[in-house]
């Protein structure tokens, strides 16, 4: 973030980066004092990083750490500029999704261990269910990529997108049947209990209404099948995120493994290079007033999908808000100058708050408990490997025949399916340096995901004939 005048413009340090040279008007570096010198830890100088973090642990521990946003803000990024710095010094790894693997999974080990204090989690945990991280950053990402967008990407790649949606979506039912009822573990469970669970793109259209349905189907009680159902999503979300990570680590690659394999981004592949297709444009910097004219706009699409979702219940309200941007972007409803604050606006905050978010996602919503039950069975955890490959190969596969790049296909549709949703969203399309195809996940979440949940609302009843 900068303003306008070319002598103050810097660029924020990317968390455990050096810190960068002073700019014309700045102190020398004779004048900056020893201890503020030197590399950065969450866009701080270590000393000023020390300091905080000591006073933050503090406050945990001695009962004072107050429950509000700022502390939310302040346990986050704190965390998130530490390990996403360790992650980065790792040479080689730190291509293939370190540095997001460790802010998913270390503060929820931590916590798990007893280490990570209970107060803190606790702010956390409101962080995000309270006061409302999750939507307030989705819907960032959201606006400003689809506001940032050309209008001939939204418009050729809108109807195509369903091809690689529903057809990774049936595929993945169909083998992982097929697989569990060769590895004795049965078809319709292979479908109900693993692949169902974990396509329906999150916890609200997975395992929780789910639950429900094979309770009435059986006549037993929704608890005594959540456990599984939680634990393929959980195992699913892990798996997803990796591969992630594989996929950016290849993009590294200068040389294409076939035609078509890995757009860096890009989403479509197109002959006509007169059109420009490319899915988001980068900026250099822009001014405080553009940033809060960006946030207001996310805002205002976030209350009127929230207001559509309400009146006309059939689509989720992100769903709603995707509808709602796209339909602003492609009759030009806004002044470009305006449109150009969304995506500035989203891009800063995806710069300075996605590591605060994997790590809120990791203290509310991973139970490492319900991994490593997960993964004490040898055959649950074959089936959920399975699904996750099979819904990742399959959406490449039948997006590149739709001319989009095998890689961005393989990604969204295909894990951002297989995730936990909005938060899995964010971890995968994080550890795949893609994060401008938040749209096109959330879209993929919430449309596939009512999908899924009515065709195993059709399926659920055929529990009670085979277990």
């Amino acid at each position: 973030m900068s303003t306008t005048d070319e002598s103050t413009s810097t660029a924020p340090p990317a968390p455990g980066a050096p810190a960068a040279g002073p700019a014309p008007g700045d102190e020398t570096p004779d004048a900056v004092p020893f201890l503020l010198r030197g590399p950065r830890l969450a866009g701080l100088p270590v000393a000023v990083y020390l300091v905080g973090a000591a006073v933050v642990l503090a406050a945990a521990l001695t009962g004072n750490l107050p429950d509000s946003l700022l502390s939310g803000f302040a346990v986050t990024m704190l965390c998130g500029g530490l390990l996403m710095a360790v992650g980065q010094q790792v040479p080689v790894l730190r291509d293939y999704g370190l540095p997001t693997i460790l802010c998913t999974f270390v503060p929820a080990i931590l916590l798990f261990v007893g280490v990570f204090p209970q107060t803190a989690a606790t702010v956390v945990n409101s962080f995000v269910e309270d006061s409302g991280f999750l939507d307030f950053l989705v819907i960032t990402i959201i606006a400003g990529s689809i506001l940032g967008m050309p209008r001939a990407l939204l418009l050729k790649a809108g109807p195509r997108f369903a091809v690689p949606l529903l057809g990774c979506l049936a595929l993945t039912f169909l083998l992982v049947g097929a697989l569990g009822a060769a590895l004795g573990f049965g078809f319709v469970q292979g479908i109900l209990f693993v692949a169902a669970p974990i396509m329906a793109g999150g916890l609200g259209l997975g395992a929780v209404p789910m639950s429900q349905m094979y309770a009435a189907a059986t006549g037993g009680t929704a608890d005594a099948f959540m456990g599984q159902l939680m634990s393929a999503v959980v195992l699913a979300n892990i798996l997803c995120i990796l591969i992630a990570g594989v996929y950016n680590g290849l993009g590294k690659r200068e040389k294409q493994l076939f035609v078509g394999f890995n757009g860096h981004g890009q989403l479509m592949r197109v002959q006509r290079r007169d059109i420009r297709l490319d899915t988001a444009s980068r900026r250099d910097g822009a001014t405080f007033v553009a940033l809060g004219q960006g946030l207001l706009i996310a805002g205002l699409l976030f209350v009127f999908g929230q207001l559509l979702g309400g009146l006309l219940p059939l689509l989720h309200p992100y769903a709603w808000t995707i509808i709602a941007a796209a339909v602003v972007k492609i009759a030009g409803l806004l002044p470009a100058q305006l449109e150009e604050s969304s995506t500035n606006w989203g891009e800063m905050a995806t710069t300075l708050f996605v590591p605060a978010l994997l790590v809120a996602v990791s203290l509310t919503y991973i139970d490492i408990g319900e991994v490593l039950a997960a993964v004490s069975s040898p055959l649950f955890l074959v089936l959920t490997a399975a699904t996750v490959v099979i819904a990742t190969l399959t959406s490449g596969l039948l997006g590149w025949l739709v001319k989009f790049y095998f890689v961005e296909a393989a990604i969204t549709p295909g894990l951002v399916m297989a995730d936990t949703g909005g938060s899995g969203d964010v971890s995968v399309l994080s550890a795949a340096n893609r994060m401008h195809l938040m749209p096109f996940a959330a879209l993929t979440n919430r449309l596939g995901g009512a999908v899924v949940l009515f065709l195993t609302s059709l399926i659920a009843p055929l529990l009670a004939t085979t277990l």
